[in-house]
């Protein structure tokens, strides 16, 4: 499991007076960037392996200013060529958003999936988990 601290900044929030509910995406993909180094390690877009395929976010519980909100990334699914990155939202140790992404490993120039395989399978298979129901 990879963790990121997320110090919400003013402007994250909205007239109701909590996190907006855009940040979230945004803050699960900052999230991802650990997990992304796995395939490509110096972040290096010409060299990009992953392609999206799905994202859904489960909004729970408001999140507030001023106080620090905890990303937790782990894998819930590894299959083939795609896999499904689990994010959490906590604040205050609680549970307040859940995402779920599917991934695949592309070949942007062939315009297809390709296997997950040997050492890269093996660093995937070290954070996978179960999410929280």
């Amino acid at each position: 499991m990879f963790t990121r601290i997320i110090e919400p900044a003013f402007y994250d929030t909205d007239a109701l007076g909590h996190i907006n509910n855009t940040r979230l995406p945004a803050w699960f993909e900052l999230a991802r960037n650990d997990l992304f180094r796995l395939f490509t390690p110096d972040l290096n877009t010409h060299h990009w392996r992953l392609m999206m395929a799905r994202m859904e976010v489960d909004y729970r519980a408001e999140l507030f200013y001023g106080h620090d909100i905890e990303i937790r990334t782990y894998l819930s699914r590894l299959g083939n060529s795609s896999f499904t990155v689990t994010q959490e939202a906590r604040q205050h140790g609680k549970l307040a958003n859940l995402g779920h992404t599917v991934l695949l490993q592309y070949d942007h120039q062939a315009k297809k999936a390709v296997p997950i395989e040997g050492q890269l399978r093996q660093s995937l298979e070290s954070h996978l988990q179960d999410a929280p129901e």
